[in-house]
């Protein structure tokens, strides 16, 4: 175990959060799981991240933190929830103005404190179109 990546698993990570986390993790990863049925699921800094030809997205709990000496921001991300970034954000259209680029260039975000808030076809629609996105950065064959 490196302090990278705390844990072995997706299923171990999941078991140290607290419930009401858990619940929007587990359903976030459900919808991921659906919608990007090519993506690889890989644990980076303790959190789910998925990637296909690049990495396309991550849900970050806001109990896990790669920078323990940071309480302050571990305070702030605790306020607003779960996070579901998107990692080539910039590049999605965010008609609805859901994604957050909150001064980043890349990566845009949106946040989930309780499992009501998630709107499974929304959810859905961003991930279709980050898959989309991906498919841009597929290798050309000669």
């Amino acid at each position: 175990m490196s302090k990278a990546n705390p844990f072995q698993s997706v299923e171990e990570m999941l078991q140290h959060l607290p419930t009401g986390e858990r619940k929007i993790v587990q359903r976030l990863r459900a919808l991921v799981l659906e919608c990007l049925p090519k993506a690889k699921e890989k644990l980076s800094y303790g959190v789910p991240f998925y990637s296909h030809n690049r990495m396309i997205c991550f849900i970050w709990p806001p109990t896990i933190t790669w920078d323990p000496q940071q309480l302050k921001k571990k305070e702030a991300n605790m306020a607003k929830g779960v996070t579901l970034g998107f990692c080539q954000g910039n590049r999605m259209s965010n008609e609805e103005g859901l994604l957050l680029a909150e001064g980043r260039k890349q990566v845009y975000c949106m946040y989930f404190k309780n499992l009501n808030e998630i709107d499974d076809q929304q959810i859905r629609a961003l991930l279709f179109e980050a898959e989309v996105v991906d498919e841009s950065f597929k290798k050309k064959r000669k």
